[in-house]
């Protein structure tokens, strides 16, 4: 019975922590964070567009493809201050995924060279 039980505890953690978010900062590419980033891709996608009504799977897939591709875009940004902002500042208000982080970073580091001229 204590082998079940402590299955199912490992089981239940280890879902739980699959599906937290993933950071792109210092992100280290090996299989199980490439899981845990999997899992919550699906899971912030599925939650986000079902609770609009457009949980078709076609759209789902179509947007954890490209919540894949701007995290990859992400891993290669040279201004890590700057995206470690715009990740807290969007996760803070409940817009936690990487294609808004790839937009309003891209915004920011293009704001932070441009002056003002009359």
């Amino acid at each position: 019975m204590k082998k079940y039980i402590s299955i199912y505890i490992f089981f239940s953690f280890t879902n739980l922590f699959s599906q937290t978010f993933v950071s792109p900062i210092n992100f280290v590419e090996n299989e199980t964070n490439k899981n845990r980033l999997v899992s919550f891709i699906e899971k912030n996608v599925k939650e986000t567009y079902t609770s609009i009504g457009m949980g078709q799977p076609s759209t789902l897939r179509m947007m954890e493809k490209e919540e894949l591709r701007c995290f990859k875009e992400l891993l290669k940004v040279k201004n890590k201050s700057l995206l470690r902002n715009v990740i807290k500042t969007y996760c803070d208000i409940g817009m936690c995924n990487y294609s808004t982080f790839l937009m309003m970073y891209n915004e920011e580091e293009k704001s932070t060279i441009q002056k003002l001229e009359w």
